[in-house]
């Protein structure tokens, strides 16, 4: 019993012991930059709401100087997570969890600037050839960005003077009108970017956007890149900027994971983020933009098997991850204590014999006590009854002898006990000396 009991005690704090295990926090990494964008606090808000809310995973970021860096980070395996933008060289490892954000490319010249070659003012992008054009953002993808898109035109990437600037100095070289033509990506609300147009207004004129019309072709030749507008009015002022529909071309910011990460966790991961984007929507409006991956076999960044089956609804639960670890563990359970009944019974083997003995030696006592013509022998065959029934007990109490024994003993000891008290009152009835001869004869054997 107590084998058994010991190997049930072990099965339940294995258990217990997998289930913590497999419900405790998991820390992950998540790569993000640079410093002081809007990224970053989106995931240090995504951090802070998990720890609150005690999720199953929990943020560690890693702040990285941009989108490349932090995509190299994930190559390497140092973090489990990234924030890359999707015209960038994807690593081999990464696999999509969430669309953080859709950024627009807008090209635009300032009001009172950007006069073409033959003095007329810049309309088209084919008319960039021998100007200054002004990148806002320190990244090269940005610079990249605009040479396909000059080239797309048949515009020479090397006849236009390309100027790039931080975001911190953007206002300033826009002011400045450092720049005939200004380029700058991020999502429509982008407030750096409404600032930068706004700054380049000047005297009441209104800056011109350059329709990026091509934008489909570009779409086409680079899988990276989506065909999109730019509504009217979508920066603001009076009046509107821009005053109609502007055609251009779009990318992503993803969030992804390492390929080979736990499905199981990714996919918590997944239905905490977006559990979680109502709740960060007032204060991170850009929160309102992260969308489910593309879950399509020809994504141009494949999902997570974990984001998949949360998009797709086919997320497992717990008992469909251990099924077959609790399965296999009442198993192990039924057979640790039908072994453990085996072996206990074995151990018990020699007292079972010893006990059958002492039971038979019972039953060979009542055929004595019968023939019995001696009071004083008929008490000591009651003695040593009742030591035959003590030991009975103790090995009914020890698991030796099950009740079904114990009750076939009650049977032998009833009957012993019914011949003796016979026994007794016959040679009550008989003269002293009737009793001594009787005696006598048996012990010479006739």
């Amino acid at each position: 019993m107590f084998i058994v009991i010991a190997g049930l005690l072990a099965i339940i704090g294995a258990l217990a012991g997998g289930y913590y295990f497999a419900m405790r926090p998991v820390p992950l990494k998540i790569a993000v930059g640079p410093p002081n964008s809007d990224d970053l606090k989106v995931v240090q808000a995504l951090t802070q709401a998990f720890s609150q809310n005690h999720s199953y995973v929990r943020l560690r970021p890693v702040q990285t100087e941009g989108a490349a860096e932090s995509a190299q980070a994930l190559a390497d395996g140092k973090v489990d997570l990234a924030i890359i933008r999707g015209d960038l060289n994807v690593p081999k490892n990464a696999q999509a969890v969430a669309t953080l954000r859709k950024n627009v490319v807008v090209l635009w010249v300032p009001a009172g600037r950007g006069k073409g070659k033959k003095g007329g003012k810049i309309t088209k992008i084919s008319q960039l050839a021998g100007h200054k054009i002004g990148v806002i953002g320190r990244t090269p993808a940005n610079v990249n960005l605009l040479k396909v898109i000059l080239q797309q035109y048949g515009v020479d990437p090397g006849k236009v003077e390309i100027l790039q600037f931080p975001v911190t100095e953007a206002l300033d070289a826009v002011r400045s009108q450092k720049a005939d033509v200004w380029l700058a990506a991020g999502p429509v609300n982008s407030k750096i970017t409404t600032e930068a147009i706004a700054a380049s207004t000047k005297d009441g004129g209104t800056p011109t956007f350059l329709a990026i019309d091509s934008a489909e072709a570009i779409a086409q030749n680079h899988q990276e890149y989506e065909s999109a507008d730019i509504p009217a009015g979508a920066f603001g002022g009076s009046p509107d900027r821009p005053d109609d529909e502007v055609k251009t071309i779009s990318f992503n910011h993803h969030v992804v994971a390492r390929k080979g990460l736990s499905e199981s966790t990714v996919a918590a991961f997944t239905r905490q983020l977006f559990s979680v984007r109502q709740q960060l929507m007032s204060e991170f409006p850009l929160a309102a933009k992260i969308e489910t991956p593309d879950t399509d076999k020809d994504a141009a960044i494949p999902a997570h098997p974990g984001a998949a089956a949360f998009v797709d609804g086919e997320e497992k639960t717990f008992l469909d991850r251990y099924s077959d670890f609790i399965w296999w563990g009442l198993m192990a359970l039924s057979a640790m204590g039908s072994a453990g009944a085996w072996f206990a019974g074995y151990l018990k083997k020699d007292e079972r014999i010893i006990n059958t003995s002492m039971r038979d030696r019972l039953l060979d006592m009542i055929t004595i006590a019968r023939k019995s013509d001696s009071s004083e022998e008929l008490d000591n065959l009651q003695s040593e009854a009742d030591d035959i029934l003590r030991n009975t007990l103790a090995c009914f109490e020890d698991g030796a002898i099950d009740h079904a024994a114990l009750t076939a003993f009650n049977i032998a000891l009833e009957q012993f006990h019914n011949a003796v008290a016979d026994r007794k009152l016959i040679l009550m009835s008989m003269p002293q000396n009737l009793q001594r001869t009787g005696a006598q004869l048996r012990a010479t054997g006739t």
